[in-house]
């Protein structure tokens, strides 16, 4: 007779490390979701050439262009002119929209985003370039500072529900429903006016020569102290309401119980367990306002008189400056999808369901 062979046990997976929906060993979760990660790619390239298309016949749409405007500042300026500076704008009448797209693709392709006539036709490359560094470096900041606080707050207040901790929510989430140029001039009258702890407005002195320093640092981030304050107080109730509530949610799944049920210290259920659940939904929304951290804060940047790219936009937009216009919108474009596309590579590799879709 043949003997039976016992049969084999497949080793035992603990949930709690694989994670809530993990079907398969912990050698899975090295996978890398190509599948996923190629359609999110091919998504993004095709809303890229949709985004610069629109980006393209949009601005031709509105009635008159950057030359008119430039033409009824400038009277003595001849036909000739006119007609040389609608050409060196892709303005030019001679040829067709559909061959103005060609040659717009083919610029941009080269790296060439035009010239721009609010600035005395110096390269909109080289006028963004200096507008963008201020935008970055302010809003950027500062979204990043009310992330992180609004999410570890938010943690901690929905982890201790029902405490003294709970009384942050509505006043976060009030201090939230005040638009910005509002909570801006009420930050200038208090602290600037009154206190005349921090500069009205302007990124530097008026006179000051930027340069690599440290008293030019210094100045920078003096002036730029209250519009930081404001952006993150106008910002932080959303992102702590929101991992609030995704906490309450977790906390009642039956993981948490079962590691609570195990002895394991409150602090690894906290952040091992709860937090880093919880916190998923949140990547998105945080990429998301990083992708729009480029187009900045238009109201803060003119409430504070700030040389950001917001600003910039607005002034395109009032000049009709085509090529300028342009250029911020691709700019911000491909901020938004760059940040989206990162975060959903984060979220491939957070989240198992991801590779458990693929697989």
């Amino acid at each position: 007779m043949t003997a039976v062979q016992p049969p084999t046990l497949e080793p035992e997976v603990d949930a709690l490390e694989v994670g809530t929906t993990a079907t398969r060993t912990t050698g899975a979760r090295s996978r890398i979701p190509w599948r996923f990660l190629g359609g999110r790619a091919a998504f993004y390239l095709f809303t890229l050439w949709a985004a610069i298309t629109i980006n393209f016949f949009l601005p031709r749409m509105m009635k008159g262009d950057a030359v008119d405007q430039y033409l009824a500042r400038n009277r003595n300026v001849s036909p000739e002119a006119a007609d040389a500076l609608r050409a060196l704008l892709g303005l030019d009448t001679d040829k067709s929209l559909f061959e103005q797209y060609i040659d717009y693709w083919a610029h941009l392709l080269r790296g060439d985003l035009g010239v721009s006539l609010l600035h005395g036709l110096r390269p909109v490359t080289e006028v963004i370039s200096q507008a963008l560094p201020w935008t970055i470096g302010l809003v950027g900041f500062a979204t990043i500072v009310a992330f992180t606080i609004g999410t570890v707050g938010g943690a901690i207040i929905g982890w201790r529900r029902g405490s003294r901790l709970d009384v942050f929510i509505p006043i976060t989430t009030f201090l939230g429903t005040i638009p910005y140029f509002w909570l801006g001039m009420l930050a200038i009258a208090a602290f600037s006016v009154n206190l005349r702890w921090f500069p009205i407005g302007k990124a530097y002195g008026v006179g000051t020569k930027p340069e690599w320093s440290f008293e030019f640092i210094g100045e920078v981030i003096h002036h730029g102290t209250l519009p930081v304050l404001t952006i993150v107080i106008a910002s932080l109730g959303g992102w702590m309401l929101g991992m609030r509530n995704m906490m309450l949610t977790v906390l009642d799944e039956d993981y948490i119980t079962v590691a609570q049920a195990k002895g394991m210290p409150n602090r690894r259920v906290l952040w091992g367990y709860a937090a880093r659940n919880a916190v998923l939904p949140q990547i998105q929304s945080f990429a998301l306002s990083l992708g729009f951290v480029v187009g900045g804060t238009i109201v803060m940047e003119m409430v504070f008189s700030y040389p950001g790219i917001g600003k910039l936009l607005l002034d395109a937009t009032n000049a009709k400056d085509y090529a300028l216009m342009q250029g911020v919108f691709l700019v911000i474009t491909l901020s938004v999808l760059v940040a989206n596309l990162l975060a959903d590579v984060a979220y491939a590799f957070l989240d198992p369901r991801t590779r458990q879709t693929e697989a």
